[in-house]
């Protein structure tokens, strides 16, 4: 399966965020283990290493965690592409338009996002973490 992580997920882990990094993490760690292939669009890199960099004062330190994270999440570029389409949805928020573009272009099965609001009318579902680990790990509801 394969999922997009929209930016947030991946400051919930940074920053720590509650209540949300639990599940956020438990995302991330799946990807980790090859249980789904986690990909980001490459503009919420930015994003992530001016919000660590920030936090930590140490660019050496906030790149080491976008190295490591690149280990697990798989950068996807926005092309041009991306772009005309993102206008032509015609979205509310013009980031998230993007995202759905790429997604639509990667065959993503799903966006994972706490804002899933912001992708109601995305032909890629969104989904939150929680019930993103509610339907994909039947075990832990037994």
């Amino acid at each position: 399966m394969k999922v997009l992580l929209d930016t947030n997920i991946l400051l919930d882990i940074v920053e720590k965020r509650e209540p949300h990094f639990s599940d956020s993490y438990q995302i991330f760690m799946k990807s980790a283990k090859r249980e789904i292939e986690a990909i980001i669009g490459a503009s919420s890199i930015t994003d992530i290493y001016y919000v660590t960099h920030k936090n930590c004062k140490d660019a050496k330190q906030a790149l080491g965690f976008i190295s490591d994270m690149l280990k697990i999440v798989s950068p996807v570029d926005t092309k041009a592409t991306d772009i005309f389409e993102a206008i032509r949805l015609d979205f509310p928020d013009f980031e998230d338009a993007v995202i759905v573009a790429t997604a639509v272009r990667e065959k993503a099965d799903s966006i994972i996002s706490r804002n899933t609001d912001d992708f109601m009318n995305s032909p890629v579902p969104a989904i939150s973490p929680k019930d993103f680990l509610k339907k994909y790990n039947p075990q832990e509801e037994a």
